[in-house]
């Protein structure tokens, strides 16, 4: 090459051009999703004076104007200072859920013996904790000790009556404790009750599939209340004399089987969707139907289904609340017993109340819902 040519070859790249500023940033982002059209520019403007018009007095009524601290009803009695609630009354009276804040937690259970609920939670969270991150490893471990050796503890701890544990009757229990009981207990015993029960549905063998549909149309055709009356009433009449379950128990299993049988259709809509040379192919290996389902269909068909699963342990989540019909009360029936208190008795205790159990029922499924997407994001890489 000359050296008359060599000139016109660079040596080094052109530096990138910075991005133009309305394709790039925060400019960039409202054009796109907040006024890309006429139509979305007046949704946009519509929505905020929405906002304007809502956000401000719910934020005075909930932080600035509220009762934070203090003991009985005149805490939340009294017009706070540059407040504008009428009638005398405060903002949120946040005092209540202070100074009933343990009892929301543990319910009635005794105050000495509080440790032990306490003591389940923690551990349910340091095993719950690694087996949600994937990078942990020892899985299998932290499985075992978290689905088979922490409910033996649990029904050590929590009733008592071994080891010299004071025995705690269960109308005792309840608030939050009581919830995720049922919502543990009822998540780890439907999901693989619901797979065995749609396998079933699906069997060639016709006494199998009769039972599991027969099984799953009776429960999905009832409201939950149904199972839990029928559960705590009907079901000690079916029993020998003398024999009965205590009531929490009944709960549980009420909640249990109505969660199974929607988790069936859930997981058999996954397994539908399964192409049938999977099921082919795995024949052609000479695999055993359990291993054909443990090994190739199973992890396909649940991958799928993953946001309809959630979607049954939210709905069980929430639906824990019905078992105050049968006496027991979770978290938000412990906060409605304590309106009665007439030393709380406020027009904003209620509503205070309520506001603080909806917050804790959407902290959960709020948690679910973000790691389902994680899960989801997680295991779709190789559709990608």
């Amino acid at each position: 090459m000359s050296t008359n040519q060599a000139s016109f070859v660079r040596a080094s790249m052109i530096e990138a051009s910075p991005a133009p500023s309305l394709e790039s940033g925060a400019v960039s982002w409202l054009r796109k999703n907040l006024f890309a059209t006429p139509k979305d520019t007046a949704l946009t403007i519509i929505s905020l004076l929405i906002l304007a018009w809502l956000v401000p007095p719910a934020i005075q009524w909930l932080f600035i104007d509220a009762a934070w601290s203090g003991g009985g009803r005149g805490v939340c009695a009294t017009l706070s200072q540059g407040g504008s609630q009428p009638e005398g009354w405060s903002g949120a009276c946040w005092a209540f859920v202070n100074a009933k804040f343990a009892q929301f937690l543990f319910g009635r259970y005794p105050l000495d013996e509080r440790w032990r609920p306490a003591l389940v939670g923690i551990l349910f969270v340091l095993l719950l904790v690694p087996m949600l991150i994937p990078r942990i490893p020892y899985k299998g471990l932290n499985a075992l000790l978290l689905l088979v050796a922490l409910p033996i503890l649990s029904a050590i701890l929590l009733p008592g009556g071994w080891f010299g544990l004071t025995y705690v009757e269960t109308p005792l229990w309840g608030g939050l404790m009581v919830t995720l009981v049922l919502s543990f207990v009822g998540i780890a015993v439907s999901l693989p009750l619901g797979i065995l029960l749609a396998l079933g549905r699906r069997s060639n063998m016709p006494v199998i599939k009769m039972l599991c549909t027969v099984f799953i149309e009776v429960i999905r055709g009832v409201p939950l209340i149904t199972v839990l009356f029928m559960a705590s009433v009907m079901l000690p009449l079916f029993l020998p004399q003398g024999v009965t379950f205590d009531k929490f128990l009944r709960a549980l299993i009420g909640v249990s089987l109505f969660a199974s049988a929607y988790m069936a259709e859930v997981v058999r809509g996954g397994l539908q969707a399964i192409p049938k040379g999977q099921y082919e192919g795995a024949d052609s290996l000479g695999l055993s139907f359990w291993q054909k389902m443990g090994f190739i269909v199973l992890p396909q068909a649940l991958k799928l289904v993953i946001p309809g699963i959630v979607n049954t342990f939210i709905g069980l989540f929430k639906d824990t609340s019905l078992v105050s019909i049968i006496g027991m009360f979770d978290l938000l029936g412990i906060v409605r017993l304590n309106f009665s208190d007439t030393n709380w008795a406020t027009a904003v205790t209620p509503l205070t109340g309520l506001i603080f159990a909806g917050f804790v029922f959407w902290l959960f499924c709020f948690g679910m819902s973000r790691y389902s997407g994680f899960m989801e994001r997680l295991l779709d890489r190789s559709q990608r």
